[in-house]
């Protein structure tokens, strides 16, 4: 496991986020830009905080970096991976961002289950909630490479 750097240039992070957002150029300008990053949600325009959420790839998604397919494991159940599509739909249509969860090497059917929770969720209640877990995502990807 790494530590956290103190510094990150914006290639490593937009590694870390899947993308070169605002949001990550924003990081990029930080003292210990992964654990100021929580800090800045409150702070950044919300189209700012939905862009970073857009760059990182939708779960089940069949287009994925090598990171992501490794994190979100095989297609094994063509009846989760149906479902998940479909539940990416009902919350891109509800909440207007991408769903992102940290999937934690937990199996697709339990992320069926986070996403269900979640579509309860109001649309801020939401949006710092995805911020978060693509900020544990990016910590995650940075403490084990």
């Amino acid at each position: 496991m790494r530590e956290l750097p103190r510094q990150l240039s914006a290639a490593e992070l937009a590694e870390l986020f899947e993308g070169r957002s605002r949001f990550v150029e924003r990081l990029v300008e930080l003292p210990d830009p992964l654990d100021a990053a929580l800090g800045l949600i409150g702070e950044v325009p919300e189209d700012e905080l939905v862009e970073a959420l857009e760059a990182h790839p939708q779960i089940g998604s069949k287009n994925l970096s090598e990171r992501s397919a490794r994190e979100q494991g095989p297609d094994e159940d063509v009846e989760v991976d149906t479902e998940l599509a479909y539940l990416n739909q009902v919350y891109e249509e509800k909440f207007g961002f991408r769903f992102v969860v940290f999937v934690n090497r937990r199996p697709k059917n339990e992320i069926a289950d986070v996403l269900r929770a979640r579509l309860e969720h109001t649309r801020e209640e939401e949006l710092e909630t995805a911020v978060g877990e693509l900020i544990a995502i990016a910590r995650d990807r940075w403490e084990h490479p």
